[in-house]
């Protein structure tokens, strides 16, 4: 059957994975055609749009799948999802201008932050990376093209963005001095104490230009999601697929690194 796959806003971390998804994917007539479907709200717009039966498949940061099923805010219903396959597990990190006075994520105190849109996954983590660490910044509501080049303008200080590659985050680091911060001694041990779905990361020196060292952060788990309606000879072929193509994925999109590695995982 024709596939519809929800990746979050287009040109985004899940957009371009799905882009190397529908490559895999479309080889099976059973699955083919696939088309991708812009999801500005993120893991949320995308449960919707799962319980709505307007795709088949999404993109979901794992903290928002267990809030979909049990129906927790800001869902209004409980969501039916099952899981397919896990999709990457990669940094989340704050941005400052690299002539900021901001050096790290402790310096976000008072400051203008772009968390993302209002509904987003990436506010959600923007809110408890930073309530963990008791900062209080003032957030800004704006995708990551437009939160990057507000920061870019100096209209807002610093801006969270998601894991590499993505086009806007490198477009942005071409056209202006960025500097990835890190975090304050003691923070990151904190954070990933305090949350059961972050895992120790690295933002890898010269993966973006000015970024001239590893630089430690937390990462979230990202996955493949249907819905419970989806058939399931739909669901495992979908699965067998991405894991036939593991390898290959992550040549494709080094997003897709380690899938490997994370499909011999025991689900959590």
């Amino acid at each position: 059957m024709p596939l519809r796959i929800a990746c979050a806003e287009t040109g985004g971390t899940f957009w371009t994975q799905g882009e190397a998804l529908k490559n895999v994917l479309d080889r099976d007539a059973a699955l083919a055609p696939v088309t991708l479907v812009a999801a500005p709200g993120a893991s949320v717009e995308t449960a919707e749009a799962l319980a709505a039966g307007s795709v088949e498949l999404g993109f979901m940061a794992a903290n928002w799948v267990p809030r979909a099923v049990r129906g927790e805010a800001p869902f209004k219903a409980p969501v039916d999802l099952r899981v397919v396959a896990p999709m990457n597990a990669g940094p989340l990190f704050f941005i400052a201008r690299a002539g900021s006075s901001i050096r790290t994520v402790a310096d976000l105190r008072g400051k203008r932050v772009v968390f993302g849109p209002e509904k987003s996954g990436m506010t959600q983590h923007a809110r408890l990376i930073l309530g963990v660490l008791q900062i209080e910044a003032t957030p800004i509501h704006l995708d990551f093209a437009a939160g990057g080049l507000a920061l870019e303008r100096g209209d807002v200080d610093a801006q969270l963005q998601c894991p590499i590659p993505n086009r806007v985050m490198t477009e942005l680091s071409e056209r202006a001095a960025i500097r990835v911060l890190p975090y304050a001694a003691g923070q990151l041990d904190r954070l990933l104490a305090a949350v059961p779905y972050y895992r120790a990361a690295v933002m890898r020196k010269g993966a973006l230009r000015g970024l001239d060292a590893d630089v430690a952060q937390a990462g979230v788990l990202n996955q493949l999601v249907a819905h419970a309606r989806l058939p399931d000879a739909i669901v495992q072929r979908g699965a067998r697929a991405i894991g036939a193509a593991a390898h290959e994925l992550a040549a494709l999109n080094p997003l897709f690194a380690g899938l490997d590695t994370l499909l011999r995982e025991r689900p959590s």
